[in-house]
């Protein structure tokens, strides 16, 4: 039995979000069907987050011990060969017996891509949001100062039962224009369920002008969720990669 590090990007337009659920289309079910065949018994494809139904990854990073004469290269090969169109193996590694995808993870960068343009994309429909207005981007840089550093961003989590720490480090927000899409990226410690998207809601809402930095301070202190902006729609996140020392 040896341990293996994967890496795998997916489309989640259609999936029920990374962890496997009974009765559901999910990443991890899919990835663990395969390699239950492979190996002749029940595997368990553990990955560094969960990823929301919609939304996609260009770096997920997953961790499985498995009993198979394969090498790397042949796992990978066999895992492409039976995974569907919208999911790919891109690297399998074995890693060390004790390398945990998601308790070792020390760091992720998401991306988030909203579109303003007068002439809408086809081939991208899927990988973005389509705005209605065009927010001023300075306003939303200001706003994203306030919300990098450590904070408890538990309004800026969908789940109101959260029993762990909503403590998060974010340390960078970069938003920029590339014609006629936004693209805000974020790096971070890592992210509560929805974080990314109730940011992004946020900053919108700032760029639009409807809430300043005040309304964003008491969001971060205050403890009703309607303090912080909207969940923006899951289409436009992406996980584009997982730190690891």
């Amino acid at each position: 039995m040896k341990n293996y590090k994967l890496l795998i990007e997916y489309d989640g337009t259609r999936y029920y979000g990374w962890q496997r659920q009974p009765d559901q289309n999910t990443v991890q079910g899919k990835l663990e069907a395969v390699l239950a065949i492979m190996c002749g018994r029940e595997v368990e494809v553990i990955g560094a987050g969960r990823t929301d139904a919609g939304v996609h990854a260009l770096g997920m990073t997953a961790s499985v011990c498995l009993e198979t004469d394969l090498s790397p290269e042949e796992i990978r090969d066999y895992m492409n060969r039976y995974l569907p169109e919208d999911i790919s193996v891109l690297e399998v590694k074995e890693a060390s017996p004790r390398f945990h995808a998601r308790y070792n993870a020390i760091g992720k960068t998401y991306r988030y891509t909203c579109f303003d343009g007068p002439v809408k994309p086809v081939f991208d429909r899927k990988y973005y949001l389509r705005l209605d207005e065009s927010p001023d981007l300075e306003l939303m840089r200001e706003a994203a100062e306030i919300l990098k550093g450590e904070h408890d961003f538990r309004n800026f989590c969908v789940n109101p039962r959260m029993k762990k720490s909503t403590v998060r480090k974010v340390d960078k927000i970069e938003i920029v224009r590339r014609g006629g899409y936004i693209i805000f990226t974020f790096h971070g410690t890592g992210f509560l369920q929805n974080m990314v998207r109730i940011m992004v809601g946020t900053l919108l809402e700032a760029g639009y002008g409807r809430i300043g930095a005040s309304e964003i301070r008491e969001a971060l202190v205050s403890t009703e969720r309607r303090k912080a902006g909207p969940t923006a729609a899951a289409q436009g996140l992406c996980l584009v990669s997982v730190d690891y020392d």
